[in-house]
């Protein structure tokens, strides 16, 4: 252990921030060469999105990689927040700055999936087999249970038995006419998430 004294600290620690600045401005025995640094983002393609986490609405912008050829499949290499979204303007919670994980995450769910009843396991599907099978169970529960009067004669047209869950990332244009969407099938029991 060396025994040094403030004094002795000091003088050491001036001469070796000395030397060092002096060897940074140029006095270095090895020649130095310089080099512009290209910018990271350059070749990338940047896409706007909103963060998936929860129901604030983040924007994020997405950059990927890859030029969209035929064969050649663009990979998202970076995610910030966007400085002109109004909601964060630029900013990300801890969450949101590791969207990147989620997307290169192995267990992301890619596209739909069904299971029959009984079965133990899950079979994909298309989208538009998912939509067609949602829209279908839907018409079916409302013609089933769809309630136009009381038993007074009071008209209601109400559907109870289906309820809506809306996200609030959306904006109140999308919020408006997703409650009116929602209202014209007759179910009353609706929903935003940011209640949840």
């Amino acid at each position: 252990m060396i025994n040094l004294t403030r004094r002795q600290f000091l003088k050491i620690s001036a001469s070796t921030l000395a030397g060092s600045s002096l060897a940074l401005v140029g006095f270095s025995p090895d020649a130095a060469l310089a080099e512009v640094r290209q910018y990271k983002l350059q070749r990338m393609t940047e896409t706007r999105n909103t963060c998936t986490y929860c129901s604030v609405g983040c924007g994020v912008l997405m950059y990927s990689l890859g030029d969209n050829a035929k064969n050649a499949k663009a990979s998202i290499m970076h995610i910030e927040g966007d400085p002109d979204h109004p909601v964060n303007r630029g900013t990300l919670c801890p969450k949101g700055a590791s969207l990147l994980d989620i997307v290169h995450s192995e267990s992301r769910l890619l596209y739909p999936e069904y299971r029959a009843p009984g079965s133990d396991h899950w079979v994909r599907i298309s989208w538009d087999d998912a939509l067609d099978r949602i829209a279908k169970l839907m018409k079916s529960d409302r013609d089933t249970n769809f309630v136009p009067t009381t038993p007074e004669g009071t008209t209601v047209n109400r559907w109870l038995t289906t309820g809506m869950l809306a996200a609030s990332a959306a904006s109140n244009e999308v919020g408006y006419l997703t409650q009116k969407v929602a209202r014209s099938f007759g179910l009353l029991s609706f929903d935003n998430q940011a209640r949840v």
